[in-house]
């Protein structure tokens, strides 16, 4: 089949063959007709099957045959900045030779760009609801002449928490309205606001819900937590691939792996929530460019991020939730290519490998295990002959882990016994431990003793470098000293030593006042004084 068929206008098509459309993928070929029609929808299909040219195509060609207005005709709700930012350069690559325009709004960025490209008039809105309610709330955005409403990746705005915002947003459009509504998974939270929002639907789905495309090889290592780092550089470096996709659980992970990669010489950077915009798209625009061989994400490029022609995509860390794991592995693979997604998983995440092989209805093959292996030092231990001693804690996992229940019980029998049997036998081996340990001690303090001694005489006659003085040095021999350390801190004298102070004071006060009599600008002071005091008013005043 081909877009002409679908009843597409020359000026859309134009722009389709521009941007490298050649046929209608299964989701467009079943969409389309009826968005053009009129009817409400309902899709069911998972990323990467070409959703946005399956709502935008129609969508433009509507708005583009009822005429300009100024306001916004079309709301696009998305649930990421990325996402958005997508379709937006999507719809504008479709709509480049049609009256029709577009604006988007996110947040994490200015608003003052934004809103200035809304009062300029757009037709078509893309918005995520956190920014989209705030402009709501300043009354520069008006929903009241939306005449379409489309509903992007509607699980993942469940999963992220924005439901609340999109049913506030949803009572402020017009009753009469087309709405469509995209999901990869159709859980009941999903299908409850489908029921309420759509009228007479057309229901399309075009694979079973999140079952991944057939064409991406998936393969699994199973290695230790500590081994991904090491492992995950070579798998990069063996691939020899332009472009790879590293996903991370958590926003301080996806940095420290884009961290290591970029000491082992792989150029990388890290994209996550608490990156600024600017820095997310920067980092995304390098990836697409390939200046960039690595780019590490959380879970929030997971879906909607189309990257043309990815090869490899690495689960560093499996996710918790399986379905996150098909939108993963969504971003190569996309529009029928090939491509590849290696997963990392260590005994913590078996569960959640078990999980996923459940939803996806097979076994993902193992491409390599590496299993924990023991120190150096321990094997050449067992191999001397040497006894190696496992603590209780161990010896128990390694029993609970590798043997049935009933030798799982015998070891717990078997620890029991030991236990009872240390206790009986310590009262006897208490006491020769003691002796000795006394022992043992004292001959410790005779070594001790002598060596102190020899420092301490000889740092009250030497001053060798780097060592301190005796701390009675200015002590005279027969004087009583009382240490400094004492709460007082302050030193008693002898009777000699307080005489012989007391001396040297009166001696100052004595040898002071003989100079002062000498001095000659003693006796006109002598004289001042004295009249001051005969004019005082004090003497006025008296008598």
């Amino acid at each position: 089949m081909k877009f002409q068929e679908l009843k597409i206008e020359k000026n859309i098509l134009k722009a389709l063959e521009e941007a490298g459309y050649e046929q209608p993928t299964p989701i467009q070929q079943k969409a389309i007709p009826p968005v053009l029609d009129g009817h409400d929808l309902m899709g069911c299909a998972q990323t990467g099957t070409g959703k946005t040219c399956a709502f935008s195509v129609p969508i433009i060609q509507r708005l583009c045959a009822q005429g300009e207005t100024g306001a916004v005709r079309a709301l696009i709700l998305t649930p990421t900045r990325e996402l958005a930012l997508q379709i937006y350069e999507n719809v504008c690559q479709y709509a480049r030779y049609t009256r029709c325009t577009a604006a988007v709004v996110f947040g994490g960025v200015s608003q003052v760009p934004q809103v200035e490209a809304l009062q300029r008039g757009a037709d078509i809105l893309i918005a995520t609801p956190g920014r989209l309610w705030d402009l709501m709330g300043q009354k520069l955005v008006s929903l009241d002449k939306v005449e379409c409403f489309v509903l992007d990746e509607a699980d993942r705005m469940l999963d992220m928490g924005f439901f609340p915002d999109v049913k506030r947003i949803i009572k402020y459009l017009p009753e009469e309205r087309q709405t469509l509504l995209f999901s990869a998974t159709i859980p009941q939270e999903i299908a409850s606001l489908a029921n309420r929002l759509l009228k007479n639907p057309a229901r399309i789905s075009i694979t079973p819900s999140a079952k991944p495309v057939e064409k991406i090889e998936q393969k699994v290592y199973l290695v230790e937590k500590a081994e991904k780092r090491e492992l995950l550089t070579e798998v990069i470096r063996q691939s020899n691939v332009h472009q790879t996709l590293v996903f991370t659980r958590t926003k301080h992970g996806a940095d420290r792996v884009a961290r290591d990669l970029n000491r082992a010489g792989i150029k990388s950077k890290a994209i996550h929530g608490d990156k600024s915009q600017n820095q997310r798209q920067t980092a995304l625009a390098d990836f697409k460019a390939c200046k960039i061989a690595v780019l590490v994400a959380t879970d929030i490029a997971a879906r909607g991020i189309d990257i043309t022609e990815l090869p490899l995509v690495i689960n560093f860390e499996l996710p918790n939730i399986p379905e996150t794991y098909v939108h993963r592995i969504g971003r190569t693979g996309r529009a029928g290519q090939e491509g590849t997604a290696v997963s990392f998983c260590d005994r913590s995440e078996r569960p959640y490998l078990a999980d996923i092989e459940k939803l996806i209805g097979k076994k993902i093959p193992v491409a390599g295990e590496i299993p924990h292996e023991e120190k150096p030092a321990a094997s050449a231990e067992r191999e001397s002959g040497q006894r190696k001693t496992t603590n209780t804690r161990t010896r128990r996992k390694l029993v609970s882990e590798n043997a049935p229940a009933e030798a799982v019980a015998a070891e717990a029998e078997r620890e029991k016994a030991e236990k009872q049997k240390a206790r009986k036998a310590a009262p006897a081996k208490r006491a020769p431990r003691r002796e000795k340990a006394a022992e043992l001690q004292l001959e410790q303090r005779a070594k001790a003793a002598a060596p102190r001694a020899r420092r301490t005489a000889a740092a009250s006659v030497s001053r060798g470098r780097g060592r301190r003085n005796d701390p009675y040095a200015r002590f005279e021999k027969n004087e009583p000293r009382v240490d400094a350390h004492t709460p007082s801190r302050a030193y008693a004298l002898s009777a000699e030593a307080a005489e012989r102070i007391r001396k040297k004071v009166e001696a100052a006060l004595s040898a002071r006042g003989q100079k002062a009599e000498k001095s000659p600008a003693a006796q006109p002071q002598e004289k001042k004084s004295a009249t001051a005091r005969r004019h005082s008013p004090r003497r006025r005043s008296g008598k």
